[in-house]
């Protein structure tokens, strides 16, 4: 004698089928996101040090500009014209320099923070790929228990689980929560 299946197993395959494919993508997704916050932080460092070097040499610069400030300055009643001319000149190098890297400064400080914001974006949406694999496998194991044993409860327990994994999975591609 055969025995009779029960319909809903049908559907509870189908449903563990979807569940799984979904959890293989938010763990695809997941560290998608994962490897774009990592290469961003990396990135963000790099400006950080940059911006670390530029601001050092800024500042050797300008103390090599006031040092010949000063000596401009007492070496004015008996510098020839031509040596005061020459560290005029130097002065203003310096100060064009000092600009220059002030203004690369600025920049590298804004490619720095936009990284900081994308690897952030990054971390968000991994974080909810994160939460739904662990939401829906929970409702797999839920699934396949309730395929061992028949029980339909379980299989529904597993479904609203599952409900809850698939909205974080969303909530990592739009991150609404």
């Amino acid at each position: 004698m055969e025995e009779k299946k029960e319909t809903w197993l049908n559907y509870l395959a189908v449903a563990t089928v979807l569940l799984a494919v979904s959890a293989t993508l938010s763990t695809f997704y997941g560290q998608r996101y994962a490897t774009r916050a990592v290469l961003n932080e990396i990135k963000s460092s790099n400006q950080w040090s940059y911006y670390q070097a530029k601001k050092i040499r800024g500042y050797l610069f300008e103390v090599q500009k006031e040092t010949l400030e000063t000596d401009l300055k007492l070496k004015d009643k008996s510098a020839t014209p031509e040596i005061a001319a020459e560290l005029e000149k130097r002065i203003a190098g310096f100060t064009g320099k000092i600009k220059k890297w002030d203004a690369d400064r600025d920049q590298i400080e804004k490619d720095a923070r936009q990284y900081e914001k994308t690897r952030d974006e990054a971390l968000m949406h991994g974080q909810a790929f994160g939460v739904a694999v662990v939401f829906l496998q929970m409702a797999i194991l839920l699934s396949s228990i309730a395929a061992l044993m028949k029980k339909k409860y379980v299989w529904v327990a597993g479904l609203i689980v599952g409900a809850a994994g698939i909205v974080y999975f969303l909530d990592g591609f739009f991150v609404f929560m």
